[in-house]
């Protein structure tokens, strides 16, 4: 049986997607990192493990959660990791499949842009499952050399490929609208922004690099 992490992160409840499909999948254990704990728990779902500082729930707030939670770690403000980046070492140590983090991207753009990096940690990048990051619009993934099939979907039509590191080399695209062979680009460029499927797979593989897919919709 697949075994899943959810993690719901702190960010701004109006771009977290609807949880409710999710909650329904019972082979998934949920984590919340700092006020994500409270989105949860007003949504009825208890997480298996609490992190962060809580700086931004008040007294009733932390008391509520203190109830309703057996495994909360909480830390001092004053620490050299984000509260986000403890969360997902854990999920990460866990071994699971898959893991998926919502509630991490919008508001602060340096708590945005600090999130999204952390998929390129050196743990995220050697963990053998799949690590998405996902809010209302987006849909976010990190990717290490490789051939990769990817499945058409109609709720992220528009698929866009971002360099991570200076170059990305050899990228071949199959079954886009805008195909790719061998091409290499480079960060800062925007050859492989806002492609999409026209078939019910498509395939990418690249040779060098570290390559982002984000998939979104208008």
């Amino acid at each position: 049986m697949e075994k899943k992490i959810y993690i719901l992160a702190g960010g701004p409840p109006e771009n977290v997607p609807d949880l409710a499909p999710y909650a329904e999948d019972k082979r998934a254990a949920w984590a919340g990192v700092d006020r994500g704990v409270l989105h949860l728990l007003k949504q009825g779902i208890i997480p298996e493990m609490a992190f962060g500082d809580f700086d931004s729930v008040n007294q009733e707030e932390w008391d509520w959660i203190n109830r309703k939670l057996e495994h909360i770690r909480k830390f001092q403000p004053e620490k050299d990791e984000t509260d986000m980046e403890l969360a997902l070492m854990w999920a990460i140590s866990q071994d699971p499949d898959v893991i998926r983090i919502f509630g991490a991207t919008g508001g602060r753009l340096d708590h945005a842009f600090t999130n999204v990096l952390l998929l390129v940690h050196e743990k995220a990048l050697q963990f053998k499952g799949k690590i998405e990051m996902i809010d209302r619009q987006n849909l976010v993934e990190m990717f290490l050399p490789g051939t990769y099939t990817i499945e058409k979907m109609d709720a992220y039509p528009y698929v866009s490929f971002l360099p991570l590191t200076e170059e990305v080399e050899g990228i071949f695209l199959t079954g886009f609208k805008y195909p790719l062979e061998n091409r290499h680009i480079v960060r800062g460029t925007t050859l492989c922004v806002s492609n999409e499927l026209i078939r019910d797979f498509g395939t990418f593989s690249f040779s060098s690099g570290i390559l982002m897919m984000v998939r979104s919709h208008d």
